[in-house]
């Protein structure tokens, strides 16, 4: 059933059915353009560190799919590719891996592909509450040997499928016993909502170090649900929470005030290399690209690796077109 249930997920994203509304708060931040930025466009340094593993470019391919048999496919080009292009990967929940037996390329193929990047696992908060524990987060960090845990909020999504999970009690504490149990980092993912300020410092009292914000303006899941219903009731029910959430742009802000020494990623709605550079500016230290990279995904590791040029190329001209020769200057990039 689960299975089942995230093939419809990426059907309904590929249809284009589950666009929010686009506005993630990006699209406000404008750089003051510097017209003799006193620059090579060739030389300027886009790398960065991320898990102690030195990367190419400050993205990240953001938690897509773990259930479908096409997974399979998807993952085996987005590691080959973003090994070429040293970008970390997050792929998405292996709870039907670990239950099921169906890795969907979550395995240790993935690492043999992208030896030398970040490679994230993934699991639900809610499983916390369904018997996962330790044990199970340790198979997901080993099966795919990597360098961190995702553990994904989706109260929104969970509350609106009709097989969702609706015990939410207790969690804080469970993630908090996770993160001193595991040996890797555990990094506090929302999938399109939004972490608020409080969310953040309550986990970042439990030992949380890592946030990726994802918040609202791009894939809604409230309207994937909506999509997926089978009575009107919860069709109309999900339909009033198509655009809930936070945008990405207060939620980055308000994560880098409240922790200020934190990783934050920002995801949710960024499309271009210059939603990077506004990201980044906006005190982001990755940015994360999910439906941006699907398409090209589903056609071929040297499609992604395009789609990873023109990204690339977007945020270069941002960093010469601001007078900033490598990340730390886009971050102090003057605005309008």
């Amino acid at each position: 059933m689960t299975s089942q249930r995230k093939s419809q997920h990426l059907d309904i994203v590929l249809e284009g059915r589950a666009a929010g509304d686009g506005r993630t708060g990006l699209e406000s931040v404008r750089f003051a353009h510097v017209a003799l930025p006193e620059l090579h466009l060739d030389r300027i340094d886009l790398s960065t560190v991320f898990l102690g593993r030195k990367i190419a470019l400050p993205f990240l391919v953001s938690s897509m799919t773990g259930g479908p048999a096409r997974a399979a496919a998807i993952n085996a080009r987005l590691a080959q590719a973003c090994q070429a292009a040293r970008v970390p990967l997050a792929v998405g929940s292996q709870r039907v891996a670990l239950e099921a037996g169906d890795a969907g390329g979550l395995d240790r193929g993935l690492r043999a592909a992208a030896p030398d990047i970040p490679i994230l696992a993934n699991l639900g908060a809610a499983q916390l509450n369904l018997g996962y524990g330790a044990e199970q987060a340790l198979r997901a960090v080993e099966a795919i040997e990597a360098d961190a845990l995702i553990i994904h909020l989706n109260p929104l999504q969970e509350a609106l499928q009709p097989e969702g999970d609706r015990d939410w009690r207790g969690l804080t504490a469970r993630i908090g016993a996770l993160v001193r149990a595991l040996p890797v980092p555990v990094i506090i993912k929302e999938v399109g909502a939004g972490l608020s300020a409080a969310v953040i410092r309550t986990l970042s009292d439990e030992g949380v170090a890592i946030f990726d914000v994802a918040g609202s303006g791009g894939t809604s899941w409230a309207a994937v649900e909506g999509a997926r219903a089978a009575h009107p009731r919860d069709a109309a029910i999900a339909a009033a929470f198509a655009d809930w959430g936070i945008p990405t742009a207060t939620a980055l802000r308000q994560a880098r005030d409240m922790c200020p020494k934190a990783t934050i990623i920002a995801s949710g709605g960024l499309t271009t290399g210059l939603d990077a550079a506004r990201a980044i500016r906006l005190g982001a230290d990755l940015a994360g690209f999910a439906a941006t990279l699907l398409p090209a995904a589903l056609h071929s590791a040297e499609a992604v690796e395009e789609t990873f040029a023109v990204l690339e190329g977007q945020l270069r001209v941002a960093c010469f077109c601001t007078g900033s020769p490598d990340l730390t200057a886009l971050r102090k990039a003057a605005l309008l």
